[in-house]
């Protein structure tokens, strides 16, 4: 790769840094052992800070969960979460009623809009053998005039996501946001950023077998494009090589080759995007244009409790069967139409 493609490389771990319009983009992947009869892990727990566990021990974190992994209830304002599951299962309850259970490729969309608590747990669900998360969640900013939008959210089931093969099907990418070729995501929410015209908001997860290529179109010059590499051993974009657990930002309006060099299946997310341009001022789980903003968000949330909890416990989860299913709060319900094993299995589209 030329000088003038890269724009700037950075190392990657938990958080990621990501560029407008996105926040930050978490990356989980956690090697949990057999489930015990309440979801979590039947393993000694000895050792651990439970309710603030983020250090891997013996391959896997419990995160803010004490029992069951994952994220009891908490507040959200002012922007979207879209979280990929890749392998195991999530656990949605929020505090408009609604709920779902998701994992083995579905995605879901939040709107927090001007206020939501939810939890996310990660059930492990099978008793026979190890139970693996690997989970993408990437915050989006909402641009001022959507910040108090009503919260809900989509599901974008495994079935539902275009993926395109590239490389004789030796490369597959999975198009979850904007669209590659004559594949297009599904559509996102409705105030999302994303759903603005001209805001080319892409959000692609790569995988490649040994030796496998991938080719990127360009986008247009305001767009920033970022690449995560995030498994493999080694690949190459362009001309220039990069290790593992490596972003590059590269220029848009270059088109891309990459390759996968190593020995291992390497895995790639690719966030793009027309940065909305606002002030950003953030407090946790607050995300507004002003400091003054801030403080009303922590002043309703205190009053209001964006709705209250309607859940009989902060780390609801959904029963023993694998059952993938959404409920919103109008009532509506919906379901990918099967019971998928924790694996990915879907096949959309074929294209170069």
């Amino acid at each position: 790769m030329s000088r003038s493609t890269i724009l700037d490389s950075f190392p990657i771990d938990f958080h990621w840094k990501t560029s407008d319009p996105f926040l930050f983009c978490a990356f989980h992947h956690d090697l949990y052992p057999k489930a015990n009869s309440s979801y979590g892990p039947a393993d000694s727990l000895v050792g651990r800070q439970l309710g603030q566990d983020f250090q891997i021990k013996d391959g896997y974190r419990m995160y803010h969960g004490r029992e069951v992994p994952g994220f009891p209830v908490h507040p959200h304002r002012g922007f979207e979460t879209i979280t990929l599951v890749r392998k195991g299962f999530v656990d949605h309850a929020d505090s408009l009623g609604a709920a779902g259970r998701y994992g083995a490729g579905d995605v879901q969309w939040m709107t927090a809009g001007r206020g939501i608590q939810h939890s996310e747990m990660f059930p492990l669900l099978d008793q026979s053998q190890d139970n693996h998360l690997e989970l993408l969640q990437i915050w989006i900013n909402l641009p001022k005039a959507r910040k108090m939008v009503p919260a809900n959210y989509k599901m974008f089931w495994a079935e539902s996501i275009p993926r395109v093969f590239q490389d004789n099907d030796n490369t597959h990418i999975d198009i979850i946001a904007g669209s590659l070729g004559s594949a297009q995501a599904p559509s996102p929410p409705q105030h999302s950023w994303a759903s603005e015209e001209g805001s080319d908001v892409a959000v692609w997860v790569i995988e490649m077998k040994p030796g496998a290529t991938a080719q990127l179109p360009t986008a247009h010059s305001e767009v920033k494009r970022t690449l995560y590499f995030y498994e493999g051993d080694s690949l190459q974009i362009n001309s220039q090589k990069v290790s593992k657990n490596t972003a590059v930002e590269v220029e848009s309006t270059h088109p891309l080759q990459v390759q996968n060099n190593g020995l291992k299946l390497a895995k790639i997310l690719v966030l793009q995007g027309k940065p909305i341009g606002e002030p950003v001022a953030q407090h946790g789980p607050f995300v507004m244009n002003t400091q003054q903003e801030i403080h009303e968000a922590i002043a309703d949330y205190q009053r209001t409790q964006f709705g209250g909890w309607p859940w009989n416990k902060g780390d609801m989860v959904h029963g023993p069967e694998k059952k993938l299913f959404g409920r919103h709060s109008d009532g509506k319900e919906e379901a990918p139409g099967q019971i998928k094993s924790s694996t990915l299995n879907h096949r959309v589209e074929k294209g170069t």
